[in-house]
């Protein structure tokens, strides 16, 4: 769940991005996992679902990195944080994420995508077994 005021706005990166409202320190935890809200669902639960939920969970979740039973998709905003090379977001922990470094208000918070998956980055729709 965000933990820091954001809002949802066109991305010159992807789509929709997510933006700081206001300014956030580096080392600032601007996320934390929280079962309330970011789900985690089985796997065996995602690969049976089919049309636009299936759709939606192969663009927004993710695989869960504490148990791979699992995926997490995220109830909030932060589902739509985008990948960057350099990010500002620092998302090694599955239960925290943390500013790298000041983020300007009006700026697009980003993470790097490949501390989800193993073997690089793909959408989980996109990947083979």
């Amino acid at each position: 769940m965000m933990l820091v005021d954001v809002y949802l706005d066109k991305s010159p990166i992807q789509g929709i991005g997510v933006f700081a409202k206001n300014h956030i320190p580096r080392g600032t935890l601007v996320w934390k996992l929280n079962p309330n809200y970011d789900r985690r669902i089985p796997v065996d639960v995602y690969e049976r679902e089919t049309g636009p939920v299936k759709a939606y969970l192969d663009r927004y979740s993710y695989p869960d990195r504490r148990d791979p039973n699992y995926i997490v998709f995220e109830a909030d905003d932060a589902r739509y944080m985008n990948h960057a090379d350099n990010p500002n977001c620092d998302v090694a922990s599955p239960e925290e994420t943390y500013a790298l470094r000041d983020i300007a208000p009006g700026e697009e918070m980003t993470c790097d995508y490949n501390h989800f998956f193993d073997t690089g980055f793909d959408f989980l729709g996109d990947r083979h077994p």
